[in-house]
């Protein structure tokens, strides 16, 4: 039985486990102090029966008029408990607080080459909104794709008529 729970403080000294994943990016802990005091009730944690950390999903809402949305900075699961629907719970979450907040859409960023994600998110019902050209910095830079969907507040899905050319990530809003 998975526990879905706020994120605390002291789940920082607990979640290296989950965060070893390559394609995981890992934040130093003033950032994850900085959306657990801002963002609250985008933070939260999937526990294991023996309080174990299988998971976990931090985001935000940002953005003024039809741009409101909520934003998913964070989804992991650690390897031993993928396949199991926990990244569709924790994201399911995500929704319905912004659904709650009146959000347009939910966005997130994904590596292209991360395709079992990009699969994932598609099942979900998320569409590539546009690519992002060298967003994540590395050797090489990788583009990502910027995903979305339509919250009910977007009655016309305005908010994921997807863009016909790449943005640079200074032209990200």
């Amino acid at each position: 039985m998975t526990t879905l729970r706020p994120f605390t403080c002291n789940d920082m000294f607990r979640f290296n486990k989950v965060n070893l994943d390559p394609l995981t990016e890992t934040y130093c802990l003033s950032f994850y102090m900085q959306y657990l005091a801002h963002w609250p009730e985008y933070f939260q944690v999937a526990e294991s029966p023996t309080g174990e950390i299988m998971g976990y999903i931090m985001g935000k809402a940002e953005g003024q008029g039809e741009s409101w949305h909520g934003h998913v900075t964070a989804l992991t699961v650690s390897p031993d408990y993928r396949r199991l629907g926990l990244a569709a719970t924790l994201m399911s979450f995500l929704e319905d607080v912004s659904e709650k907040k009146r959000c347009y859409f939910v966005d997130l960023f994904v590596r292209v080459s991360n395709k079992i994600a990009i699969e994932m998110y598609t099942k979900l019902g998320y569409i590539v909104y546009r690519t992002v050209l060298e967003y994540y910095v590395g050797d090489p830079d990788e583009d990502a794709y910027d995903m979305r969907k339509a919250c009910s507040r977007d009655v016309h899905k305005k908010s994921v008529i997807p863009l016909e050319h790449p943005v640079r990530p200074e032209e990200v809003d």
